[in-house]
């Protein structure tokens, strides 16, 4: 059981990025421009999705998903209108939750939803077989459901 454990707290805090966090394109509530839509929208958040960064961008109550290829920022950021994240990418968290074998994760994306951050973290192991449901790996957490790990 011991080895498993461990294997656990090796997978869950081994950054899928490699040794080296990749930059973000944007600022979380930086003004962006959307090329394909030829669109501006705000950047309310990132997470790290089949080996780069998504761009959650708020265009007119509607939410599109971008890569770095399909945005650009301007550096204008949007008046502050709630509080900065607790955390920010690649932090080191202890989730909250019960039954979750091991419990320190790290923090893969950020996103502003109705004026709260939520948090991506990665809950399960990947399968060593493919399940015929397919489930998601990942969830979007309250603040609340994590503390900071000091490393």
């Amino acid at each position: 059981m011991k080895s498993i454990t461990d294997l656990e707290r090796c997978w869950y805090l081994s950054p899928p990025w490699g040794n080296q966090m990749p930059p973000v394109q944007v600022n979380l509530l930086e003004k962006v421009y959307l090329k394909n839509n030829r669109t501006f929208g705000y950047c309310c958040g990132v997470q790290w999705y089949c080996d780069y960064w998504n761009y959650v961008v708020e265009v007119k109550d509607d939410f599109i998903y971008a890569t770095k290829h399909q945005i650009i920022g301007t550096g204008q950021m949007q008046a502050r209108t709630v509080k900065k994240p607790a955390f920010v990418l690649g932090d080191s968290v202890l989730l909250q939750f019960p039954h979750h074998g091991t419990k320190q994760r790290l923090v893969l994306g950020i996103e502003l939803i109705e004026k709260s951050w939520f948090y991506l973290v990665e809950l399960a192991l990947p399968a060593f077989e493919q399940p015929l449901i397919t489930t998601n790996r990942f969830s979007l957490v309250r603040e609340q459901d994590l503390v900071r790990v000091n490393v």
